[in-house]
């Protein structure tokens, strides 16, 4: 009995220096986390499968993006002697186009903290704020596809073309399926309220309208200001 007794302590003891507990405490100093799916604290939780399995996609899908930045960082200057970025692209409409995005991922971020407190009004309030200011950087980027299209900056145009109608038009794409998104998490709130697994949804929501901001940010920074300089 001796010997098994300090084995326990010792098994306790290693579960609470896990490393590995995401910086949750138990209802002690150090306690072990249930759910946290580590040594004697059982499976993880839907929270932490979740949220793992969100970050793999979002992962994947900065990889995709970064192939699209290669190719237009290669073909950016192959304009075939058609129109270069410095003549085409409009900085202060890019700027609101930006500006509106990151207003949103603001907005985004204050319909979680809502959810968070329980609070669908204010929730279905910020949720709103944000799909119209998407549904504004989605309407000015294909009103700004149009006009190019009405210069004969068509995709066909020149390998640059090409490249930037791909990467560009790729993250919108992804706002509009956001917005999809977005609509669909408003009614689930509506009709549900704030069960566990509409919080995981409104959780990963978040961190996909989060990751297109960022990539929007290197997008602007890659494709507009450094081409409109060139």
């Amino acid at each position: 009995m001796s010997d098994i007794v300090p084995a326990s302590v010792e098994a306790v003891r290693r579960v609470r220096e896990d490393p590995h507990r995401l910086g949750h405490r138990g209802h002690g100093e150090g306690a072990p986390v249930m759910g946290a799916g580590h040594g004697e604290t059982g499976p993880a939780n839907s929270r932490i499968i979740v949220g793992y399995g969100f970050w793999i996609f979002l992962l994947s899908d900065i990889v995709m993006f970064s192939a699209f930045f290669a190719a237009y960082a290669v073909l950016m200057n192959a304009t075939a002697g058609g129109p270069t970025g410095r003549e085409l692209f409009e900085l202060p409409r890019v700027a609101i186009e930006t500006g509106c995005l990151l207003l949103s991922s603001f907005v985004c971020g204050l319909s979680f903290a809502a959810s968070v407190a329980k609070n669908r009004l204010w929730t279905q309030i910020f949720l709103l704020i944000t799909g119209l200011l998407g549904a504004t950087f989605l309407y000015l980027e294909i009103d700004e596809f149009i006009g190019f299209a009405a210069q004969g900056a068509t995709p066909q145009r020149s390998a640059f073309l090409s490249a930037f109608f791909s990467l560009v038009g790729l993250h919108g794409a992804h706002v509009f399926v956001g917005l999809l998104w977005l609509g669909t998490m408003m009614a689930q709130v509506q009709a549900k309220g704030f069960s566990r697994m509409v919080q995981h949804r409104l959780l990963c929501f978040n961190l996909f309208w989060h990751a297109l901001d960022i990539i929007w940010v290197a997008l602007f920074t890659v494709v507009y200001l450094m081409g409109a300089a060139t």
